[in-house]
């Protein structure tokens, strides 16, 4: 059976951003979520009006991949380097709050569950609705690559 780690992580996140927003009722963008920055190494808003529900597939997907893992090695994962003019750039964390209220809503939908002091792990739910969609992309990605059956 295919998992998150034999698909293309863009076209996994994209296809589980769009179960979250349909399907998911607690997943719901903060009243903030319009206007605010990722972190401090941005300069702009993110441009897509739909990124809350690509950041929660996004959370979702790393947390199976590199889980158990904790708010502030998540902030390092999305972080990025901060332009300083003619100085050297310099590496920022992203931003704590947008990944601590996604994980509590991903927390409240049964996706994702604490771990002893230890950080988040994806429960048997998360780990069943990330395998099936898998199983989907790869069905479509075999129709189009048959040569992709083999794996």
């Amino acid at each position: 059976m295919p998992t998150p780690y034999d698909v293309p992580p863009s076209i996994l996140i994209e296809r589980l951003a769009r179960y979250l927003r349909e399907e998911v009722d607690e997943i719901v963008p903060p009243a903030w979520a319009s206007f605010v920055k990722t972190g401090s190494h941005t300069q702009r808003p993110p441009q897509n009006p739909d990124w809350w529900f690509t950041r929660c597939a996004s959370l979702l997907r790393k947390i199976y991949v590199k889980g158990p893992i904790g708010i502030e090695r998540l902030r390092s994962e999305y972080g990025g380097r901060i332009d300083r003019g003619a100085k050297p750039e310099h590496a920022r964390k992203g931003g704590g709050a947008i990944i601590r209220k996604a994980l509590q809503q991903l927390q409240a939908a049964g996706l994702v569950g604490p771990l002893r002091n230890r950080g988040r792990v994806v429960t048997s739910d998360g780990r069943r609705l990330l395998d099936r969609l898998s199983t989907e992309i790869k069905k479509n990605l075999e129709k189009t690559q048959p040569e992709l059956g083999k794996y």
